[in-house]
């Protein structure tokens, strides 16, 4: 027959196991949710970033695109000058005129004179 020391400690050693075991698996849907919320989170936090960098392009494209419609061309003695609001200007130089001839009178000869 087993003594009453005996069966207490084997209670409390059943008792122990099973609590650590339950601790152990409760640590562990605890670690597996927290890694899913982390997951979870991080990935909606990459979907802002997307978001935010779609729109960032989208603005881009429709500034671009006023910027085209509103384009300006100005000639300022024989060169194209193409202004865009708030940019610098690009000058490209046009075809050159061909120079207009002189014409010169004749000198008066001694018998005109």
């Amino acid at each position: 027959m087993v003594g009453k020391f005996e069966s207490n400690k084997d209670l409390v050693q059943e008792l122990t196991s099973s609590g650590a075991q339950r601790v152990g698996n409760i640590a562990a849907i605890i670690t597996g949710t927290v890694s899913s919320v982390a997951r979870e989170i991080g990935e909606f936090i990459t979907d802002v970033i997307e978001m935010n960098e779609a729109a960032a392009a989208a603005r881009r494209d429709a500034e671009q695109d006023e910027r085209r419609s509103r384009e300006e061309v100005v000639v300022v003695d024989d060169v194209d000058v193409t202004t865009e609001p708030d940019d610098s200007w690009q000058a490209e130089v046009a075809e050159p005129k061909a120079p207009e001839p002189k014409v010169t009178e004749p000198e008066p000869t001694t018998e005109q004179r």
